[in-house]
């Protein structure tokens, strides 16, 4: 049986078609455009959302920089954002119910995810930039003979966000809250599938008096107002968070109007698992990893390397966990997995799987299409067999994983240094020394020891390779990323 709606998103949902946020003010699409989201549990329409295009980016952008440079955001004290940048994560909490029950209907994750990370990661993310931008030292001496200087950090200006429809709102905090912080104003495009928690914020950015223009919010399709967003010569930074193929296009753009783009991209995590692990423990933290979110999870692990004398005990403890999963609803209390977010990545996923049977993968946990309701739901899978396998290689983002065999340390280390992806890793063993020298030499942003999607403010978080590029999140780094560095110097 699915949560009742709350009485806050049946409001919220019925006043359709959704309005963007643009300068302060709630608007039409410019042509009057609309496009419909859905709830992944059902098919059904959720809503109807604004769609905006070039026209639409454009007054954003341009509100953007008037609020920049006349709104006094930039110029205000440190403290004096964090406090309004507190009092907006202390409306995100107040409505964390409503918006954890936006996110499970938009997204299709369960309710209780959303509810127990998703929503209240953001409004960490924003107590911790705005702390963290009142004790950042703007100002730095350089100690030159004959000559004053320092080195100044300022704000860039408006920012252009592009994000993704995985995490809509954990990453709407990950990636505007280190901009906001440190003075920049911001224009946010979220994934055409899952606009209304980006929406639902703008209520409450309003609400906790963040000045108009500030914070600016374009849903629409991706080939109209995020190709816009990208391409659009006006922001002062570009940040993109998706597949590396869109990520390319946005680089590219970005790169014609030289402006600094940050990329956080895809991956292909690795598992090593050595002979000394917790066999029963491990396989329920892995199983875990990809069903959590179904396997939507960029730094998930999706290989999993286990040494041949526990592969065969590993494999059927796992397996028996993924056979007992609960497919549902996301508002269903009882589900532990949700459905896909579309049909078009349903298909993508049983693609996936038709593939790899085809190269010669072993179905060693069936998965495919699942009778869980009329939404996009499939099964968790499990394949073996070659590393070259298209499965074991590329990111399919659902909830499959692919097993490989490894005798020796080295083996394991050039297997998953095989992959053109470098997000994030994680190493098992009882031996912390072993593991620690594993980690390191994989080549990754992140390696976890004996856990996997492992995250905290201050823990730096990025990629490399086809993973991402210019900078990370989570951390100091992020906000420094959002200050650029100016030289002021005086000879004495």
């Amino acid at each position: 049986m699915k949560t009742a709606l709350l009485p806050a998103v049946k409001s919220f949902l019925a006043a359709q078609p959704l309005p963007m946020y643009v300068g302060g003010r709630f608007v039409p699409a410019a042509a009057g455009q609309t496009f419909e989201t859905r709830d992944p549990g059902t098919g059904e329409v959720l809503a109807k959302v604004a769609a905006g295009d070039a026209a639409d980016v454009d007054a954003a952008v341009a509100a953007a920089q008037k609020a920049f440079h006349q709104a006094g955001w930039a110029a205000m004290p440190s403290n004096d954002r964090a406090v309004l940048l507190h009092r907006l994560a202390d409306l995100v909490d107040k409505h964390a119910h409503a918006l954890a029950q936006i996110e499970s209907l938009d997204v299709g994750k369960p309710l209780a995810q959303a509810a127990g990370f998703d929503i209240p990661d953001a409004g960490r993310a924003l107590r911790y930039f705005a702390d963290l931008a009142v004790h950042t030292r703007l100002r730095e001496p350089i100690g030159l003979k004959a000559m004053e200087a320092y080195t100044l950090r300022v704000p860039y200006g408006a920012c252009g966000f592009i994000l993704p429809w995985n995490f809509p709102f954990m990453l709407l905090g990950w990636n505007l809250a280190p901009a906001l912080a440190a003075g920049n104003t911001v224009v946010l495009k979220p994934a055409e599938n899952t606009p209304l928690s980006s929406l639902y914020f703008c209520r409450l950015a309003q609400e906790a008096g963040i000045p108009d223009g500030v914070i600016n919010v374009v849903p629409g399709l991706g080939r109209a107002a995020g190709a816009a967003l990208a391409q659009h010569a006006g922001p002062a930074r570009i940040a993109f968070t998706g597949s590396p193929e869109v990520g390319r296009r946005v680089a590219e753009a970005a790169g014609r109007n030289l402006i600094p783009c940050k990329l956080e991209l895809g991956g292909k995590g690795a598992a090593v698992l050595f002979d000394d692990v917790d066999i029963a423990q491990t396989a329920g933290q892995l199983a875990g990893a990809i069903t959590l979110n179904t396997g939507q999870v960029c730094c998930t692990a999706t290989r999993w390397l286990v040494h041949e004398r526990i592969y065969d005990r590993f494999v059927d403890a796992v397996r028996a966990r993924l056979e007992k999963v609960r497919l549902g609803h996301g508002l269903d209390p009882l589900t532990e997995m949700g459905p896909v977010v579309s049909e078009k990545q349903r298909r993508r996923v049983l693609g996936y799987l038709e593939k790899g049977r085809a190269q010669g993968a072993q179905a060693v946990l069936e998965g495919g299409p699942a009778a869980a309701g009329d939404g996009y739901f499939v099964k968790p899978a499990l394949l073996a067999g070659d590393p070259d396998n298209i499965c074991a290689q590329e990111e399919i983002f659902g909830p499959v994983a692919y097993l490989l065999k490894f005798k020796t340390q080295e083996q394991a280390i050039n297997l998953v240094n095989r992959s053109r992806y470098g997000l994030a890793n994680s190493v098992w063993s009882a031996d912390w020394e072993r593991a620690r020298r594993v980690a390191e030499a994989l080549v990754a942003g992140n390696s976890w020891i004996n856990a996997h999607n492992v995250f905290a403010y201050g823990l730096p978080y990025g990629g490399v390779n086809l993973s991402g590029l210019g900078g990370g999140v989570n951390s100091p780094q992020a906000l420094h990323d959002y200050l650029r560095q100016q030289t002021i110097a005086r000879p004495l």
